[in-house]
């Protein structure tokens, strides 16, 4: 019979843990697009669009591959609103005799989560989301017995473990870390990279409206000019490949900077990255700003 295999909102990775031994001819992987998710807390229209969007390229993206798909839409008329009650449905009405997915991220959804196998009939797997350079075990270990837990000396930590920013057991440069010298005043004259747009595809174009139609009442301001995110991982390396090539020799020394209104789209970003929002869903792996 068949594996279901569900998919939250924030791990839209083809390395997830819990699709490495996908049966392509019986499993099945579930993506919902769960109103709970979205309105726990108000979350801005901008973050709304892309999570939508990036779920519904990411179902065609495994679809192409072979994977059968079982796609919950907002507006289903069946939807129940979260994920978990979704996978509890979604057993019964696809017949499956066990689920496999990869463990939340957030401890909201673990503990929603945890609820459900309660009162689920079939088997559940949890597997790590080894996605992470650090497990939750592990940094559990690290904090152990520490009156104070200051994230610098976790860094440190995992700057030795891992080797990056490295050159054997001393830090790059010789300092372990350079914040003194990042609060640099922007010179005029130096040119900020104009970031390349991003194209917007029917189904992106369609999610804009849902948002503003079913999300009004959140914050923010959304159209097709102002939405300039990547809604694929091909989009997302783009935006590092940029990032690594254009403003990245030029972050650290300005990465506190601020341009006066007036002075284009790019006085908003300057060299920052703005890449966090694809590493949170998935489509970014935090190892491939590193190497």
């Amino acid at each position: 019979m068949a594996c279901l295999r569900p998919i939250f909102p924030d791990q839209l990775s083809r390395s997830l843990n819990s699709l490495a031994d996908i049966n392509r001819d019986e499993d099945i992987v579930l993506l919902v697009e769960a109103i709970d998710e979205y309105t726990y807390v108000k979350h801005h229209k901008q973050k709304l669009a892309l999570l939508i969007s990036a779920m519904r390229h990411f179902a065609k993206e495994l679809e192409r591959d072979g994977i059968r798909i079982d796609y919950v839409a907002l507006d289903d008329a069946e939807n129940t609103g979260a994920v978990c009650s979704e996978i509890v449905r979604a057993v019964e009405r696809l017949g499956c005799d066990r689920v496999v997915l990869t463990e939340p991220s957030e401890y909201r959804q673990h503990l929603l989560v945890s609820a459900m196998e309660e009162g689920l009939t079939v088997q559940l797997e949890q597997r790590p989301d080894d996605r992470f350079l650090c497990s939750c075990d592990e940094f559990a270990s690290w904090a152990d017995g520490r009156k104070t837990l200051t994230m610098e000396y976790f860094y440190r930590e995992m700057r030795k473990r891992t080797g990056y920013l490295m050159e054997g057991d001393e830090p790059v440069g010789g300092r372990w870390n350079f914040d003194a010298d990042n609060r640099n005043r922007l010179p005029d004259e130096l040119a900020v990279p104009e970031r390349p747009g991003c194209e917007h595809d029917a189904i992106t174009t369609d999610v804009i409206k849902l948002v503003e139609e079913r999300f009004a009442d959140h914050f923010g301001e959304l159209d097709e000019a102002s939405f300039r995110w990547h809604v694929t991982r091909d989009g997302a390396r783009d935006a590092l490949e940029f990032f690594v090539d254009e403003c990245l020799s030029n972050f650290g020394a300005y990465q506190d900077a601020m341009k006066a209104p007036g002075s284009g789209d790019e006085a908003v970003v300057l060299f920052h990255s703005l890449l966090s929002p694809y590493m949170n869903i998935g489509l970014l792996d935090a190892r491939e700003g590193c190497e």
